[in-house]
């Protein structure tokens, strides 16, 4: 009789770590995009992403969804002094074709990390939607970027934080330039391509204002608890490196951007220095 004591402290030591690592692991995004798509009346469309896996079912039911329109009328200004935080440095990457996107992919979590509310998120990949997901006062642009980042502290209240820049058509971007060269011969084939070391401050910030909200992942499972910083200055991209983009994945989707979701009375909020430019 007395021996069973062991055993049950023993069990419910294993329970307790079972129940504590399934809490802590991170709902990424899908990696093998083919398994939904963007298509408005297909089977696997937005429509439908909550209902084709049980684990996606934040993607119906959620109530905190991105991506969406950051309106004049619903967008409080805060005066803050400072940019945000990143300590980023080069790093091994990869580039993948998950599908319906192009992704760059760091190594190891060794590419750096920003720091937001006290909390450190580190980089782990950037991905292009064409059209953006994210529009201003109604307005869409020729593409986004999502800069994904994850928080390893374990008892971090929100642990992915997503960075998104918007594009218009103009010239060319400096960062997509050194890409294209290894996108291409990606075209139509789910494929990755170990490209060596990319440093993530090439990629150009712009301007000192930004939106934040609390939303989900753009993509299954679609997460929610995602802190979105949207950089509010528009930077370009040219014609050619949208359609290579595209192209990329032209044999899956011929657009990759989630429609806007509803805001159910979310705040999103206007980072902006004062007397600093858009």
């Amino acid at each position: 009789m007395h021996q069973t004591k062991p055993i049950f402290i023993i069990y419910t030591f294993l329970l307790f770590l079972l129940i504590f690592s399934s809490k802590s692991v991170i709902a990424q995004e899908v990696e093998d995009e083919r398994e939904f798509d963007y298509s408005k009346g297909g089977e696997k469309g937005p429509a439908h992403w909550g209902d084709l896996k049980h684990e996606w079912s934040d993607c119906k039911k959620g109530g905190m969804q991105s991506p969406i329109d950051m309106s004049s009328d619903r967008v409080q200004v805060i005066v803050k002094s400072g940019e945000i935080k990143r300590r980023y440095k080069p790093s091994n990457a990869i580039v993948k074709n998950r599908g319906h996107d192009i992704s760059l992919q760091w190594l190891n979590n060794s590419a750096g990390m920003i720091k937001i509310n006290g909390t450190d998120y580190f980089l782990q990949q950037g991905h292009w939607h064409s059209p953006s997901e994210h529009t201003i006062n109604g307005r869409g642009f020729d593409l986004e970027l999502h800069m994904v980042h994850v928080s390893l502290e374990p008892d971090a209240t929100y642990k992915i934080a997503v960075i998104a820049l918007l594009y218009k058509i103009g010239p060319p971007d400096a960062f997509l330039n050194k890409l294209i060269k290894i996108v291409m011969p990606m075209a139509i084939k789910l494929t990755e391509s170990n490209i060596g070391v990319i440093d993530p401050k090439d990629i150009k910030m712009g301007g000192r204002k930004y939106y934040r909200y609390m939303g989900s992942l753009t993509v299954p499972p679609c997460t929610q608890g995602v802190v979105w910083t949207i950089n509010k200055k528009i930077r370009t991209v040219s014609q050619d490196q949208v359609r290579a983009l595209r192209i990329a994945v032209h044999d899956y989707a011929e657009l990759n951007a989630r429609p806007l979701q509803p805001l159910n009375r979310r705040g999103v909020q206007l980072y902006s220095p004062e007397n600093t430019p858009n």
